[in-house]
């Protein structure tokens, strides 16, 4: 595979924000223009499209999201882009974009997570675009904790850079209400947590691979298909570092969508295999860490679970196509990062 990044963002740069899936509008605006200003503190300009009306579970009919999205990736003057968060639906935009013609563009860095992972992983795997799996719109406001690194500064390294991100070994069980509190801006880890081995407990780990992952509720209705073909990323890679993580689907529809995509092969070549924290809910006798080892235990490779990529606070960002090495043990779990 051609695995590309996009060039780093210099001051004066400009990010698109769209919404393939829901949007963000009315009572959410105060929320949605604190985060704008964070971006601008960063020194970079901002687009809004049109496709922005949280209204409903979408944004706007599928062919004009599929339009703006595309127009934004090919449009040489916007160098990121950023939705205001997931949502439910944007694998619909699938059919209806031109994958050999942004194959055939300048990378852009698209960024975020949730149902945005159902199209960050296709532009990585179909088109060959690093992207970033990491805090949307709505959470940039947020300063990263000591340890991690936010994706506006991931946006401005150069090819070739290597960073480090560190577990807090803290994470945040709530949700913000963005209605009544559009202006926070600080992370409150107020429950602390560690990354586990669930394959071999208390065993260290150090293990590399090129990072592929998502949203196990929304790829795992890709699997089987070119969109989420892993077979060239790991031809050129030494193997693969793959990590997921549940929204809010139970451990049942979890369990069987795991299987699923390591039947169709999505995890054929992993090192190892990440697992992203959750609140979604079990069902009787069945956890969501039983889940994943019920689908990929046979695999025979390291799991670590708790991994801070998931839907809970600090949304660790993780770039789809860097090379990656992970270190873990007693002390401490942390991940290193290549753009190359």
């Amino acid at each position: 595979m051609d695995l590309r990044f996009p060039p780093p963002l210099a001051h004066g740069s400009l990010v698109g924000i769209t919404s393939p899936s829901s949007g963000a509008s009315g009572v959410l605006q105060p929320r949605v223009d604190a985060a704008l200003q964070a971006i601008h503190q960063h020194g970079l300009q901002t687009r809004v499209g049109e496709c922005m009306n949280g209204d409903g579970h979408v944004s706007a009919p599928v062919a004009q999201r599929a339009a703006e999205f595309q127009a934004m990736l090919l449009d040489p003057e916007i160098q990121a882009i950023v939705p205001p968060w997931g949502g439910e639906t944007c694998i619909d935009l699938i059919p209806h974009l031109d994958w050999d013609a942004i194959a055939a563009a300048e990378p852009t860095w698209v960024v975020g997570f949730s149902d945005i992972s159902t199209l960050l992983a296709p532009l990585t795997l179909r088109a060959g675009w690093a992207t970033i799996h990491g805090n949307n719109l709505m959470d940039t406001p947020y300063t990263a904790p000591d340890g991690l690194v936010d994706w506006l500064d991931i946006i401005t390294m150069p090819t070739g850079t290597t960073f480090t991100q560190i577990s807090p070994n803290a994470h945040r069980q709530s949700f913000v209400d963005y209605v009544e509190h559009p202006e926070v801006d600080t992370y409150e880890l107020e429950t602390p947590s560690r990354w586990e081995r669930w394959d071999q407990p208390d065993q260290d780990l150090a293990v590399k691979g090129r990072l592929i992952g998502g949203c196990i509720d929304t790829i795992a209705h890709l699997a089987g298909t070119s969109y989420l073909d892993t077979t060239s990323l790991a031809t050129d890679s030494e193997g693969l570092l793959v990590y997921v993580e549940a929204a809010s689907e139970n451990a049942g529809c979890i369990a069987r969508s795991l299987h699923g995509m390591r039947l169709n092969g999505f995890f054929d070549q992993a090192n190892a295999i990440l697992v992203g924290r959750t609140y979604a809910p079990n069902i009787p006798g069945l956890t969501q860490k039983d889940a994943v080892l019920d689908a990929l235990t046979p695999l025979g490779v390291p799991i670590i679970g708790g991994v801070d990529c998931g839907h809970w606070a600090p949304y660790m960002p993780l770039v789809n196509g860097a090379m990656a090495v992970v270190e873990h043990d007693s002390a401490s779990s942390m991940i290193h990062q290549t753009l190359a």
